[in-house]
């Protein structure tokens, strides 16, 4: 049976709903569901910050007895395993719902099907796939976990000078772009499990990495610091902040112990991970990341780590922020030395939004080498 105009609207509610706790759900997928009865809207959920309680229980929450022979438009599928709750599959059932639309099965392993069998069995009508590509897009850091090549979805960030600069020839990059474009900045941090950048630009700027946009105080990315010798003193602000911020630091296994062991009295995650050339495997690190449930990459610099990226075809989506000053060619570039050849072995992107932005801009790109979908991710 075709999907009707009324399912798809429903539907996109249901992904609208999912999209409004990007980044404060992981290791959980953002979901969100929408229980319709006889027409009317009879409860709403998304996926909680931390993951719980599920998009499902929360609306069914709100249904009430009126989720009796009621529709329940669900952007992934309800799981089927039992965690800190029993399987939304099976409330679904228990609630009388009479009819599920997904937009997608849960790669999952401990699902993976297993819930729309559980709601057939039970008597519920499934169908599966409306707004498939929406909802994929939506949650591609989650659905990228389980794959052959497991990592999080990776947006690379940049503010940079009309020529491509990231900073003068001094290093000095204190502000390229606007007010306006620092509150995106930190806009697009809410919304990403983590915060990637090298140590390079840890001890060059000493930064925070956090979100101090007004009511999201209280939901803080992971901090990521590549940083293979273990250079980061534990005086280093990412260091001091551990207790009250997590920060994970990925060294070589070559790296002093007891450099280690004075960043772990910090606060601070010290994980090691293989050494390639001059820097860290970062598809080995990735998957790490993925590992510990992170869905979602945010990699704010440098340029060697935002070339390195790009070199190892990792990044999905590169999000700049153009600021209306020249800093001429002896500036440090956005992006490192790819050491290309050829033209056609450039990475490639697809421009998917340009917007004003105080008195720059600010550009979305979407990777376009195998099709990869952008993550929804609005710099706004």
């Amino acid at each position: 049976m075709p999907f009707t105009p009324e399912d798809a609207a429903h539907m996109r509610a249901a992904l609208a709903l999912a999209s409004r706790n990007l980044g404060r759900t992981w290791p959980n997928p953002a979901v969100g569901c929408v229980i319709v009865r006889a027409g009317r809207v009879v409860g709403r959920g998304w996926t909680a910050r931390g993951g719980r309680p599920h998009a499902e229980a929360l609306a069914l929450e709100r249904a009430g007895p009126e989720a009796v022979g009621a529709t329940a438009y669900v952007s992934l599928e309800p799981c089927a395993h039992i965690g800190r709750a029993g399987p939304c599959a099976d409330a679904l059932a228990a609630a009388g719902i009479a009819r599920v639309v997904a937009a997608l099965e849960d790669p999952d392993p401990r699902t993976a099907g297993r819930g729309f069998a559980r709601l057939r069995q039970a008597g519920v009508a499934v169908e599966v796939g409306l707004e498939a590509e929406a909802a994929a897009a939506l949650n591609a850091g989650f659905l990228l976990r389980f794959t052959e090549r497991p990592r999080p979805f990776v947006t690379v960030k940049m503010a940079a000078s009309l020529d491509g600069r990231i900073g003068t020839r001094t290093g000095e990059s204190r502000w390229i772009t606007g007010t306006d474009a620092r509150a995106r900045g930190h806009m697009l941090r809410a919304r990403h499990d983590a915060i990637l950048v090298g140590i390079g630009t840890a001890l060059a700027d000493d930064p925070e990495l956090t979100c101090r946009i007004p009511g999201l105080e209280d939901t803080q990315p992971l901090r990521v610091v590549l940083d293979r010798s273990l250079r980061l003193p534990p005086s280093h602000r990412l260091a001091r902040d551990a207790t009250r911020w997590p920060t994970l630091v990925f060294a070589a296994d070559g790296a002093e112990e007891e450099r280690a062991v004075a960043l772990r009295g910090c606060g601070v995650d010290v994980v090691r991970a293989r050494a390639v050339d001059e820097g860290l495997d970062l598809a080995h690190c990735l998957g790490i990341l993925a590992g510990r449930g992170v869905t979602r990459l945010l990699c704010e610099g440098g340029g060697r780590v935002a070339a390195a990226l790009l070199a190892a075809d990792l990044v999905d989506e590169l999000v700049r922020f153009t600021g209306g000053v020249a800093i001429g060619g002896d500036g440090v570039p956005a992006i490192g030395a790819l050491g290309l050849d050829r033209l056609a072995a450039a990475p490639r992107f697809r421009l998917e939004r340009v917007e004003a932005c105080g008195e720059g801009v600010v550009e979305l790109w979407a990777r376009s080498s195998d099709g990869t979908a952008s993550a929804s991710c609005s710099p706004a």
